[in-house]
């Protein structure tokens, strides 16, 4: 499970630089697909690991932690969204490739590193809805 602070800084940057379709976070409880069929995209956060990295310094010390999240882009299995699909998978990728961001008092932020290339689901055919996904490696620092 990943700290709370890295689900706000996360979510918060595709908030502010994720216009093509709605976005399902970490407390979007609804599985339903649109109405209409549009595309929509999931953010998941499969693996998480923290570790004290400093110590002798009650209060003080710094806490990281590593791990990843998945970007899940569920596109309308149309001509148009296969088309889209890799365009907007690289700009998803390009959002978060190497970037820092949600840094606050307390907490260092989010450190993002090399996106992985889509993965297209083995099942993708099944259903209206062609499924890519990346991994994003992140790490954060937080003082307490």
């Amino acid at each position: 499970m990943p700290l709370q602070q890295v689900v706000a800084a996360v979510e918060a940057r595709l908030a502010d630089g994720w216009t093509h379709c709605p976005v399902r976070g970490f407390d979007d409880n609804n599985g339903d697909t649109p109405d209409d069929g549009s595309a929509f995209l999931v953010v998941q956060y499969p693996v998480s690991m923290s570790d004290q990295i400093t110590i002798g310094a009650p209060g003080s010390n710094v806490f990281r932690e590593e791990g990843a999240f998945r970007l899940v882009l569920a596109m309308p299995r149309t001509v148009d969204g296969r088309l889209l699909a890799l365009i907007w998978t690289d700009e998803l990728a390009r959002l978060f490739r190497g970037k820092q961001f949600g840094a606050s008092d307390t907490f260092m932020g989010v450190t993002t590193y090399a996106p992985t290339s889509p993965a297209i689901e083995d099942d993708t055919d099944n259903g209206n809805y062609l499924l890519l996904s990346i991994a994003v490696p992140y790490q954060a620092d937080l003082v307490g």
